[in-house]
């Protein structure tokens, strides 16, 4: 097999899947293991030009990180991609206790070399923006910079209080920070900017993208990264800069066909999400006819209780789908559903690990698509919550997922390859917190218009 153009690993599912979205309907093959992939596994995926591995770093410590990264950044190095790049949440998700980029980076710059690290994270064909250092993200309310925005100014486990994001970086290491910004772009300098960022140290570099001009711009900046492998840190605007300087040299085609997702008669979903952008979903969702069943996280502080409400909404599941009705089953209707104190009050009083509480809750609602799928074949489900979708891809004995058809932007239908026949084949479609538009579920399963 020859060398990829490109390998990746993401610290979540949902943003793992979304590289894959950008990669395969540009026309660059493209699939996602949930373990670094042996040369055997490899060899049964042809034509691969990208390879990635999905994981949960976003929800871990640092000292997950160092003991679980460096053996996927080694898998990462022995693909030979000239880039590798780490793959973050399109809103930085990240303290220095949970999901810690700065970590991340420090483990994986040795192993994965470079002069420098681009870090790109503005993406504007999903409304995420860099300027002058700054993340802003669009909602249906405006353009917000990141610790102004409705939600993640507010998130309940790393929320950002700094939008530049060499100083919200800068928290979790010590290396330096340099930036290649807008008017240096614009003005055709991005070269001289960098080479200025490099000479005052900086070994990590940003790079504002806020249109098609410098997003291009940032793909050529991280293709000619210097001598050597380029180990790149950021969310799929990586992959879109990427892209767009290879269309530019005549590596990639302009236009590709791009497949259309076809209707389906059912469909299952399960979410484990509280972002109010979610809750809106499930809303418009039972509005359109979805049974919602509502799941008691607070149960899975008891492994017991937590088998019995997992039955209890199995069954239910079944039951509506046997009507020839689309089922969700959610944990909750977002951050001000009373099931989320419930849940916290119940972990506090039980003195359990959230950590714990939060793994089980994921691989339940896997298990639960998995009994699902099982019991009647039911061909597409959709996962809402981007640890959620990590979790529930092991609990199902995932093995790759590769993208099929475009559904919403970060979103993709994606395929099931399973080493279990009843599995395999099964279509999937993960959705982070804060993607897709109100009438997500529905456009799962019907495709869009």
């Amino acid at each position: 097999m020859a060398a990829p153009l490109l390998s990746f690993y993401g610290d979540d599912f949902t943003g793992s899947s979304a590289v894959m979205e950008v990669l395969t309907f540009a026309g660059v093959p493209t699939a996602m293991f949930l373990a670094p992939p042996s040369p055997e596994t490899l060899s049964r995926f042809e034509g691969l030009r990208a390879i990635g591995i999905a994981g949960v770093a976003r929800s871990r410590d640092p000292d997950w990180m160092a003991a679980n990264l460096p053996a996927a950044f080694a898998a990462l190095a022995r693909f030979g991609a000239p880039v590798a790049h780490y793959k973050v949440c399109s809103t930085f998700d990240s303290s220095p206790a949970c999901g810690s980029i700065g970590k991340a980076i420090d483990l994986g710059a040795p192993i994965l070399g470079g002069a420098w690290h681009p870090l790109v994270v503005g993406a504007p064909a999903i409304r995420r923006y860099q300027a002058f250092g700054h993340l802003f993200a669009g909602t249906d309310d405006g353009v917000f910079r990141l610790d102004r925005h409705p939600v993640m100014s507010r998130h309940p486990v790393t929320p950002m209080d700094e939008a530049d994001l060499r100083l919200h970086l800068g928290r979790q290491t010590d290396r330096p920070i340099g930036l290649v910004d807008l008017a240096a772009i614009k003005a055709g300098a991005a070269d001289a900017a960098l080479i200025r960022a490099r000479a005052a140290g900086a070994e990590i570099v940003a790079i504002d993208t806020i249109d098609e001009e410098t997003v291009a711009e940032a793909g050529r900046l991280i293709w000619n990264g210097g001598r050597g492998p380029v180990f790149a840190i950021g969310s799929q605007g990586v992959e879109y800069a990427l892209v767009a300087h290879w269309r530019r040299i005549g590596l990639l085609p302009e236009t590709v066909a791009v497949p259309r997702a076809r209707r389906v008669e059912r469909l299952v979903g399960v979410s484990g999400s509280c972002s109010p952008i979610t809750a809106q979903q499930l809303a418009v969702a039972e509005a359109q006819g979805f049974v919602l069943v509502d799941l008691d996280a607070a149960a899975a502080v008891d492994e017991r209780s937590w088998s019995a409400a997992l039955a209890a909404a199995e069954t239910a599941a079944l039951q509506y789908l046997g009507e020839g009705r689309d089922v969700i089953v959610a944990t909750a209707r977002g951050p001000d559903d009373p099931a989320v104190a419930r849940l916290r009050a119940a972990v506090s009083v039980a003195g359990v690990p959230a950590g714990v509480v939060n793994d089980r809750i994921g691989d339940g609602l896997g298990r639960l698509v998995g009994a699902v799928r099982r019991r009647t074949g039911i061909a597409r489900a959709a996962i809402a919550g981007g640890d959620t979708s990590g979790y529930a891809m092991t609990a199902l004995g995932v093995e790759a997922l590769a993208a099929i058809a475009p559904l919403a932007p970060g979103a993709p239908l994606c395929r099931v390859h399973a080493r279990d026949a009843a599995i395999d084949g099964f279509e999937v479609v993960l959705k982070g917190g804060q993607m897709g538009a109100p009438d997500f579920f529905n456009t799962v399963k019907t495709g869009p218009e």
